[in-house]
């Protein structure tokens, strides 16, 4: 085992883990953060979608190792306490959830799109949740979701 300290959601943690334990077991067994979704387990899907260091990735194909030293962003790092991020808020008026397995590494794909891009065109959208599966709404709710969180006030000083 190896001793790593890393910052999730902007807490600081030092854990002893196992170099190649998969950062998805880790933010699920260990720290309880089970908003990231096990989906496909390898790195298909999106549904583990989290951020390290500002960059979108699947948390399942992660050594932990690797993360020594790295800010991770989570869906329960997205909300600004109470108040839902213009994504998650979009995605409850739209109607962009359903089942709920993809919805968190929808909402990190969105996020990390928005915060590189906050007017992105349809293409940009398509291209941003494009590591992103949803076997349950087609994609359109989603894609709305992400349109009306950009039309959002100041989204970019939300994100």
């Amino acid at each position: 085992m190896v001793e790593i300290t890393f910052s999730v959601n902007n807490e600081s943690k030092t854990l002893k883990v196992y170099p190649m334990e998969r950062l998805l077991d880790v933010l699920r067994e260990q720290l309880r953060l089970t908003g990231t979704k096990e989906g496909c387990g390898e790195g298909e899907c999106g549904a583990c979608s989290v951020m390290i260091d500002g960059q979108i990735v699947n948390s399942c194909l992660v050594p932990v190792a690797q993360i020594d030293g790295a800010e991770i962003k989570t869906i329960e790092g997205v909300a600004t306490g109470d108040q839902l991020h213009a994504v998650q808020q979009a995605f409850i008026e739209c109607g962009g959830a359903q089942c709920g397995i993809c919805t968190p590494g929808m909402v990190m794909a969105a996020v990390s799109l928005l915060e590189k891009n906050p007017q992105p065109s349809d293409v940009d959208i398509r291209n941003g949740l494009a590591g992103n599966l949803c076997r349950c709404t087609g994609y359109m709710k989603i894609f709305e979701s992400v349109l009306r969180a950009c039309r959002q006030p100041g989204v970019s000083d939300a994100t």
